[in-house]
């Protein structure tokens, strides 16, 4: 393998790493969208590592999730409703809690709103 292409694939498993490390954060986080990055993770590992493609289409929790977006098969109705539980609680608490500025808590509705609507249209 030349040094280009072990550059590359070195790249490519870091950034993989990172868009699934961001992904698992983005999961407790409402404002940090988990899919893209899981996406991308899938991408960069498709690209690099067979073994790292298939430990993260495979893995126990996030894998059935990435392979259901990846084959067009949508979002288990199960995970949508966790989702959307989710989200509402802790938008709703942050919304709350976390600010008095009507302002910021009018984007955060609106936040909310768009992601249940993107995840209310998906299959």
């Amino acid at each position: 393998m030349s040094m280009s292409k072990r550059v590359t694939r070195s790249l490519l498993i870091a950034a993989g790493t990172t868009s699934t490390a961001i992904g698992i954060v983005g999961i407790f986080v409402p404002m940090l969208p988990t899919t893209p990055f899981l996406l991308l993770a899938a991408a960069c590992y498709m690209r690099s590592s067979e073994r790292f493609y298939r430990w993260l289409t495979h893995n126990r929790y996030l894998g059935a999730y990435i392979r259901n977006y990846i084959e067009g098969k949508g979002i288990p109705v199960k995970v949508k409703v966790i989702t959307l539980t989710l989200l509402w609680v802790t938008i709703g608490l942050s919304a709350y809690f976390g600010t008095d500025n009507l302002i910021v808590r009018i984007v955060l509705g609106a936040v909310a709103v768009g992601v249940t609507v993107h995840i209310l249209l998906r299959p």
